[in-house]
């Protein structure tokens, strides 16, 4: 008897909470800065983060220097490629923060359009062109700096990178040179 009494309260008193969650997606986001960025989003974009903006890049096999530089020893890199690489990192870095911080203001300019309740289909065009182009601008600035960078590795170091970042091969199949073998193997489940 006690079972059916739980049950029917949480029908009965779980059901409003169920309900609210459904139709309250949005809920609490009213109280950010900026309506269409988080906090960690503006961290990001303040940081000169990639924000997964070079994804297109990432996953077809152009490395980002970023990632490079963290995987320099086991992908071998010389002192010219790590000089090298380092140089786009740290030329892409201040171009997104830069970009980045277009985009925050932008955003913000939008946000702030509509808490006026003055916006006309023209002003509002006018205010969405300006943030798509600032988050253009931003993805340019990341991309562009994975097609500088593959120019820098070999086939080799680009296979190797693709392996270690975990695209597209079964890292079960070949254990990298230098690594314990057991360990790859509990580290990647391949048992």
């Amino acid at each position: 008897m006690k079972i059916w009494h739980f049950i029917f309260a949480v029908l009965i008193f779980g059901a409003p909470v169920a309900a609210d969650t459904k139709h309250q997606p949005y809920k609490g986001l009213e109280e950010r800065d900026i309506s269409s960025l988080s906090e960690t989003d503006i961290a990001e974009l303040q940081s000169g983060a990639g924000w997964g903006l070079a994804l297109p890049a990432e996953l077809n096999g152009y490395p980002g220097p970023a990632h490079v530089l963290e995987l320099s020893e086991e992908l071998g890199l010389n002192a010219r490629q790590i000089a090298s690489v380092q140089a786009i990192f740290d030329a892409m870095k201040v171009d997104a923060i830069g970009r980045g911080t277009d985009l925050i203001e932008a955003e913000r300019r939008l946000d702030a359009g509509f808490k006026s309740g003055n916006l006309t289909q023209t002003s509002l065009m006018a205010l969405i062109v300006k943030a798509e182009n600032a988050r253009a601008g931003l993805r340019f600035v990341h991309l562009s700096r994975h097609l500088k960078t593959i120019e820098i590795l070999d086939d080799e170091q680009i296979s190797e990178y693709a392996m270690l970042r975990g695209y597209g091969s079964d890292p079960c199949g070949a254990i990298p040179e230098g690594h314990d073998a057991e360990l790859w193997r509990k580290h990647n489940r391949c048992e």
